[in-house]
């Protein structure tokens, strides 16, 4: 019997926010992601193995780990100035 098990990374787009990049110094958007890697059994997703956030820039995509609570902020951040 032929028993097939991985892992995939699925990416989530959390938010869009603007500031300046650490490493190309420029003042652009910043995407906010959160990868979240599932187990799979014969290519069906099961469960989440490990979650994470991260900050890329559109500019050089340059990434940096953020926490959960930075991920919160920046949505809050995005949800209240879209609005205004």
């Amino acid at each position: 019997m032929i028993l097939l098990f991985g892992t995939r990374l699925h990416t989530v787009l959390v938010a869009v926010v603007s500031f300046v990049c650490p490493f190309c110094s420029k003042d652009v958007p910043q995407r906010v992601l959160k990868l979240v890697n599932r187990f799979t059994l014969f290519f069906v997703p099961l469960f989440p193995v490990s979650t994470r956030f991260v900050n890329e820039c559109t500019n050089c995509g340059g990434i940096t780990d953020v926490s959960r609570d930075q991920a919160d902020n920046a949505v809050a951040w995005a949800n209240t100035h879209r609005a205004g």
